[in-house]
């Protein structure tokens, strides 16, 4: 079985499963007390369940330079002294945090803050080089996007970096960038048994990209969790752009879709969780989900993935099944 994929045509080899590490960086906090991160969490387990990843067969961790204020950063990099060499590496880049207060500030698309943003990542990774940096404004311009290609070109020619891309959820983006940007060879978008891009996935076809899958878990909705979440959980208090927690717990109008297809994603013993990851697998060649983690059990559930692998064809065909008949009716909304 192949537990490996390829990030598109920079051919760099990854785990089929990468580890997103949103969580692990603890609180953030925006506008009114608008929280931003997963709320708090224990560094120590935070670095057990990285090595835990690394153990069960994961090379590819995903952060960013604002998730906790670059406290991800800092954790992952502490996890992976000793073990630089055993992993793929890919941060972001556009948002703005202040570190001292843990609060967002903002957004900055600049060549020269890509630069500064880059600096102060690898200082909080302890390495020299990331081997993939992402824009991380969803919504930026094309044209502005597109402003960044010198920049990043020669972040690449320096040995900086290995490869960039851009995390949005737009196609129309993503077919504007990619061929104007010769090491561009990933688009991390939403995607998920619940909500297909079929757009991009084609986008990513047509330019050999790779499609780092984020929100793989519907951010815990496609999981067994159940808890009421806190007012520093970004769940809790879920802003307009994420649509699957009202007052910290599973919207019902999507748990009860998640009920839908959970028959068909657990037929083969798999854990939800796992069905749905291995539906990701099964969706397409190009696609590395990277679901969040906290603990190392949780770390122990997703990784199994990769021994057990895509969802098998039948199966498959089920959750579409299930799935059409949903979107017939207006109850699964594309990306």
């Amino acid at each position: 079985m192949t537990t490996t994929r390829k990030l598109g045509r920079s051919g760099i080899e990854v785990s089929a499963i990468g580890m997103g590490c949103w969580a692990i960086g603890g609180p953030l906090w925006g506008d009114y007390r608008q929280p931003l991160g997963w709320g708090e969490v224990d560094d120590e387990e935070s670095v057990r369940a990285v090595h835990a990843a690394i153990e069960h067969g994961v090379t590819f961790f995903d952060t960013a330079s604002n998730y906790g204020a670059g406290h991800s950063e800092r954790v992952l990099g502490r996890a992976l002294a000793g073990r630089r060499d055993q992993v793929v590496i890919a941060t972001k880049f556009g948002y703005t945090a202040e570190e001292a207060t843990r609060r967002a500030t903002g957004e900055d698309h600049r060549p020269e803050y890509a630069v500064a943003s880059l600096e102060a990542s690898l200082r909080r990774l302890g390495t020299d080089h990331v081997d993939l940096l992402q824009l991380h404004l969803n919504d930026l311009a094309p044209a502005l996007a597109l402003d960044l290609v010198d920049t990043l070109e020669s972040m690449v020619t320096q040995g900086k970096i290995r490869a960039y891309g851009w995390s949005t959820d737009h196609p129309a983006s993503a077919a504007a960038f990619a061929p104007a940007a010769p090491h561009c060879t990933a688009i991390q978008h939403d995607q998920s048994v619940l909500r297909d891009n079929a757009d991009m996935l084609a986008v990513c076809d047509t330019y050999d990209l790779a499609s780092i899958n984020r929100g793989p878990l519907a951010m815990g909705l496609l999981t067994a969790a159940t808890r009421s979440l806190g007012d520093d959980d970004v769940r809790g208090r879920a802003p307009e752009w994420l649509p699957w927690f009202t007052d910290g717990r599973p919207a019902p109008q999507w748990a009860q879709r998640v009920a839908r297809v959970r028959e068909a994603l657990t037929v083969d013993g798999r854990t939800l969780a796992q069905g749905a990851l291995g539906w990701l697998l099964a969706r397409s060649p190009r696609t590395v989900p990277i679901p969040g983690f906290r603990t190392v059990a949780q770390v122990e559930e997703n990784t199994r993935v990769l021994t057990l692998g895509p969802l098998p064809a039948d199966a498959y065909d089920e959750v579409e099944r299930h799935l059409s008949a949903l979107r017939s009716n207006g109850a699964v909304t594309p990306a």
